[in-house]
């Protein structure tokens, strides 16, 4: 006897969400369905992540340690999630529920964390085999509500263990898989509008399709407040089985919607443009399988061609943000985190501190925003005009330790003197004008002056005759001395003015020099300004 699995899957965004955060898988070994969170299309990614990192499991013979095998592989999902979330921070606090189910023959693993659920649907008695992650689930088990309280409990949403991206233990299960067993992994959009009396009678239509559809549409009918998302299998006893894996939900790319019942929820919900039925993949008809599985493997390069473009952005960006470098924000001078430029129109950095200078010149760093305390923010300003084109262009990158060394040079020995305090304004003062003193015309009597003046009196100049010639002691009078000749190569001398001629002009005087006054000081030229 060989147990094979028959399956169908569905997923619908439902009446109110914009768009469908769950993911689902449904193979031949493997079914699986993810119901993410966190909004702003986080939920959806994480919930592909998670279903990306399983679907390799399909594909694998099955092993002896199923359970290994769904522990490795969602701890690898939840690795995916956490890379994503440190190449973008604004996605923390995104993740995503699990419920899968690996298949070989007569034995099955399963994995559960968060409110996704899975029944089974055994000799016509409906059970469900995972336990809630929830806040109300922890109080039915301490028998402070009853399980019928849980259903309408305005914490009923709140979950207590989700993959995130931080370390979480899953629950792990082996089951025992008989051929009539019909199972059923749902999210809580399914479980929380629709009663457990009513999944069971729509478990109970024999084709796996029907049941699928019809699982759907009463949730919609119950107002579709969430995306659903079911996975319907029966385990059969055939020589073949389904071997085409079914995409729905945020991982099969496919925004088709089912169209919305006849309810005031679905009026409402039709002001929308939507396709007129599920979405949904119709499961190949029961003939021996091709052998190649040429989607499947197309699938999974996808999916590992999307886990390397996620990792490779994860390792960029921890490249990326452990360079640092000096340069220009908003005027002061600064250590940026990350490369200059940008790309996708996302800047490759971030200001990561400031420089600050004391009364004494001395540097201090400081985190952007942060209030400057006993200090002056260290402006482009106030380095050397050569100094703040090379800081205004960024330094060049490197460590941390790198840069606080470059901005610490810059204050050292590039700073600007700082500019003198402004001059106070002179006063103004009246001088008296100044009347020469008298004086006597030639030939005019002498002025009598006041009191108390002392005056010289006037000196008259004494005439000195000159002196007798000397007798020639021949008796004669001595003839003019001719002048000596001069020497060869001398300028001869001006000759004496004639007797009765005035004396000459003296010459003029030197001009006289006026030193300029030093320029003005100009800051951030010359001097730079403090406060």
């Amino acid at each position: 006897m060989t147990l094979v699995l028959r399956y169908a899957a569905r997923s619908d965004r439902g009446l109110v969400r914009a768009n469908n955060e769950d993911s689902v898988y449904a193979g031949a070994r493997l079914l699986a369905l993810a119901d993410g969170m966190g909004g702003h299309a986080a939920g959806e990614v994480a919930s592909q992540l998670v279903i990306a990192a399983l679907a390799h499991l399909d594909d694998d013979e099955p092993g002896g340690d199923l359970l290994s095998q769904l522990d490795t592989a969602v701890r690898e999902g939840n690795s995916a999630i956490a890379a994503h979330v440190e190449a973008d921070p604004e996605l923390e606090g995104m993740g995503t529920t699990l419920t899968a189910i690996l298949f070989a023959g007569n034995r099955l693993g399963l994995v559960h964390i968060g409110d996704s659920r899975g029944y089974l649907l055994r000799d016509g008695e409906l059970t469900q085999i995972t336990k809630d992650d929830t806040f109300v689930q922890t109080l039915v088990d301490e028998g402070r509500i009853t399980a019928e309280e849980a259903h309408s409990h305005p914490q009923r949403s709140l979950i207590m263990r989700a993959l995130t991206g931080h370390e979480v233990e899953p629950t792990l299960i082996m089951r025992e898989a008989r051929a009539g067993d019909r199972y059923l992994l749902c999210s809580d959009g399914l479980s929380d509008p629709v009663s457990h009396d009513t999944i069971l009678e729509a478990l109970q239509i024999p084709d796996v399709a029907e049941s699928a559809d019809r699982l759907i549409e009463l949730a919609l009918r119950g107002g579709g407040p969430d995306n659903v998302t079911v996975v319907v299998a029966d385990v059969v006893d055939y020589d073949y089985g389904q071997t085409q894996p079914i995409l729905a939900g945020a991982v099969s790319g496919d925004d088709d919607q089912v169209a919305p019942p006849n309810t005031s929820a679905g009026r409402a919900s039709a002001f929308n443009p939507r396709r007129n039925e599920a979405k949904r993949v119709v499961p190949q008809a029961e003939e021996p399988p091709p052998p190649p599985r040429s989607r499947r493997r197309m699938f999974l390069a996808a999916a590992l061609v999307v886990l390397v473009v996620l990792a490779g952005l994860a390792v960029g960006r921890e490249i990326v943000r452990s360079n640092f470098y000096v340069s220009d924000h908003d005027g002061v001078v600064s250590i940026m985190r990350g490369v200059p430029g940008s790309f996708l129109g996302y800047s490759l950095q971030e200001p990561y501190r400031q420089g600050c200078l004391t009364a004494l010149n001395q540097l201090t760093l400081i985190s952007p925003g942060q209030d400057p305390r006993d200090c002056d923010l260290f402006r482009v300003a106030d380095l050397k005009p050569s100094e703040q084109q090379q800081v205004i262009s960024g330094l060049p990158t490197g460590s941390e330790d790198e840069a606080i060394d470059q901005i610490s040079q810059l204050a050292r020995d590039s700073l600007l003197p700082v500019c003198p305090p402004p001059a106070p304004p002179r006063p103004t003062t009246t001088t008296a004008p100044h009347s020469p003193a008298p004086t006597n015309s030639p030939g005019l009597p002498n002025v009598p002056r006041t009191s108390g003046e002392r005056t010289a009196a006037p000196e008259t100049p004494r005439t000195v005759p000159p002196p007798p010639p000397s007798p020639s002691p021949t008796g004669t009078s001595p003839a003019p001395a001719s002048p000596a000749p001069a020497a060869p190569g001398t300028p001869p001398s001006p000759a004496p003015p004639a007797p009765g001629t005035p004396p000459a002009p003296p010459p003029p005087a030197p001009p006289t020099v006026t030193a300029l006054p030093p320029p003005p000081p100009e800051p951030g030229v010359t001097c730079r300004e403090v406060a």
